[in-house]
């Protein structure tokens, strides 16, 4: 969740790690900070509240010069946002940056303070310091040896850097839980929590794997484990673009990822979809033989990524026949188990970093099912590297905060699974080209639905003074009505819920007056007719109802307090893909119209690495 970026080099660093900061923004943060160590071992500390610009300001008075430093954006979870709790933080000599929880903090600060340690912060990181310095007055050694003894003694997730300003030339990394990558480069080195922060700088990358202890200077990398033995990991070439975070002609992240999103979609089935069937081919030349042992899915996730497996379960059970459960990781996780009999487990994450999804993953390896599958954006992410299988979504890279393109993009991963289950399952050949029909059709679908841009940005001015919202929806329009919840509340911080329609008589008409706007997903489908009756109890209790829908539903637009959104043709099966683009429409043009830092949104990361 937060950012942390250090670099080791012959030049001047205090450009490289606040360029850096500024790329790793997108991941949410509360305050900045930085150190760097001229090459008299002098070491300038500088930390603010607030943005990384905050920073810039700071670092431009104090003329700062230096060969090797680390620098963070914090997101608060032990001390509130402030300066002090600013990271890096400092013992005497020990320079420590980190990511995550530490959960034994509290007895290592008791055991810290019984020597004589003074706390300066309400964080748990800066125990990690004090722990450090005290080993090595205790024990002596170089910084990667004193880091080794250490390491046990520390219970949580943690990816970190240290650094001893004694000795100027080292750097030490640790990943436990939460990611860090190095960027390899010629008499320079660099460690980062997400490669965006280095692409302008190197292209070549190592992704520390659990439990990795890198020590890092100019021209040397090692990297060992927890028990202190070498390792090799490999170096990998990314092909992303180092001006992938411009915003180009958009305003914002977010707007530019929605209208990506025909694009993505293409990109994601290259290779994949024929005219006639589904290609999984890179999942390995036996697939199929694997594939069709599969009796039951069992699918964990969070926050976007679960109401796209909430939806899936619709087309799993209903089009490949096969009953599927889905479950929140933070759930899954802390409960006990019983596996059905040839269960597949899919972990779905935009990141492939996200903490209760990747422990539910680690958990499923102790229990019985037959293999794991990951879906997911990022190829090097920990999600990927420790599933037995893996779908790439190939959205490109999402920097907004709300998650858009991947969302869409793993809901078409998921139908072809779908399909491709399904055809092994005795599914009809029409159907099965019926489905692939659609999905081929589905980026052209949203280009034209992008067109109603203007109408809904229109719409979205009756939101400005609604505290409040309703979604509902019907069958699997149902978890789209969950997702336009979540979008409009995360960027506009509207409290907004959503209802699977036939519950709105089980409480939620309470809430029902001419002040409660309800957005209401109306696709032509078997259900519709159901849902006519539930938009019927709204109106009749006055509610201001917004009705999404791609025919003539019988309600004239503006009566009754009633507007209709008239969206065009979708087929059926991906209408869901497709009815999540006005909903994300909706919350970007209310966040903006509310002023609303929508690719930011308070209290919220990108990548969400701790519990």
């Amino acid at each position: 969740m937060c950012g942390i970026i250090a670099a080791v080099a012959k030049c001047n660093i205090t450009k490289i790690l606040l360029q850096g900061l500024l790329r790793l923004e997108y991941r949410g943060y509360d305050s900045a900070g930085l150190a760097i160590v001229d090459k008299h071992g002098n070491v300038k500390r500088l930390r603010c509240l607030g943005k990384v610009k905050n920073l810039i300001k700071k670092t431009e008075k104090e003329n700062l010069m230096g060969v090797i430093g680390l620098a963070h954006t914090r997101w608060a979870t032990h001390g509130i946002p402030s300066e002090i709790n600013a990271h890096p933080h400092i013992s005497e000599y020990i320079f420590v940056v980190h990511n995550g929880i530490i959960e034994n903090h509290e007895q290592l600060r008791k055991k810290l303070i019984s020597y004589g340690y003074y706390f300066t912060s309400e964080t748990d990181t800066e125990v990690i310091a004090h722990l450090l310095h005290l080993k090595q007055k205790q024990q002596g050694g170089s910084l990667l040896e004193v880091v080794l003894k250490t390491i046990p003694q520390i219970r949580g997730s943690f990816g970190m850097v240290i650094m001893d300003s004694r000795n100027p030339s080292i750097l030490v990394a640790v990943r436990v839980g939460n990611p860090l990558v190095i960027g390899c480069g010629t008499g320079e080195n660099f460690v980062a929590s997400d490669q965006l922060a280095l692409l302008p700088l190197v292209n070549s990358f190592i992704h520390l794997e659990e439990g990795d202890i890198a020590e890092i200077s100019q021209n040397k990398i090692s990297i060992f484990n927890i028990r202190g033995k070498i390792v090799n990991r490999d170096l990998i070439k990314s092909n992303i673009s180092h001006d992938i975070t411009s915003k180009g002609i958009y305003n914002h992240y977010m707007q530019k990822e929605i209208y990506e999103q025909p694009i993505a979609i293409k990109n994601t089935l290259i290779g994949r979809c024929t005219n006639k069937e589904i290609d999984f081919s890179e999942l390995g030349v036996n697939i199929g033989i694997f594939l069709k042992k599969v009796k039951h899915i069992q699918i964990v996730a969070c926050g976007t990524s679960y109401n796209s497996g909430m939806v899936s379960r619709y087309w799993f059970e209903s089009l490949a026949k096969i009953p599927c459960d889905v479950e929140i990781a933070s759930e899954f996780r802390y409960r006990t188990l019983q596996v059905r009999k040839n269960s597949l487990l899919i972990a779905l994450s935009q990141s492939g970093e996200t903490a209760d999804t990747l422990a539910a993953l680690r958990l499923s390896k102790r229990l019985n099912y037959i293999g794991s599958l990951a879906i997911c954006n990022v190829l090097c992410s920990s999600i990927v590297r420790e599933s037995d299988l893996y779908l790439i979504t190939k959205s490109g890279v999402e920097i907004g905060v709300a998650s858009t393109k991947t969302f869409s993009t793993q809901l078409t991963v998921l139908l072809m699974l779908v399909i491709k289950l399904g055809s092994l399952n005795g599914m009809q050949l029409e159907l099965q080209h019926n489905i692939i029909k659609a999905i081929k059709m589905l980026p052209h679908r949203i280009e034209q639905v992008l067109t109603k841009d203007k109408l809904i940005k229109a719409i979205a001015k009756d939101f400005f003074d609604k505290n409040h919202a309703l979604f509902i929806g019907r069958g699997d329009h149902y978890p789209i009505a969950m997702e336009g919840a979540l979008k409009l509340k995360e960027i506009s911080y509207i409290h907004a819920e959503a209802y699977a329609a036939g519950e709105l008589k089980h409480g939620p008409l309470a809430l029902i007056d001419n002040k409660m706007p309800v957005i209401v997903i109306a696709p032509n489908n078997k259900l519709l007719k159901k849902l006519k009756y539930n938009i019927e109890e709204v109106r009749t209790r006055g509610g201001l109802l917004y009705i999404f829908t791609n025919q003539d539903i019988g309600f004239k637009n503006n009566e009754y307090n009633m507007k209709i959104i008239q969206l065009p043709y979708v087929e059926s099966v991906t209408a869901p893909i497709f009815y999540t683009i006005p909903l994300q429409l909706l919350s970007y043009y209310v966040a903006l119209i509310k002023c609303r830092n929508i690719d930011q949104p308070r209290n919220l990361a990108k990548s969400v690495t701790v519990e």
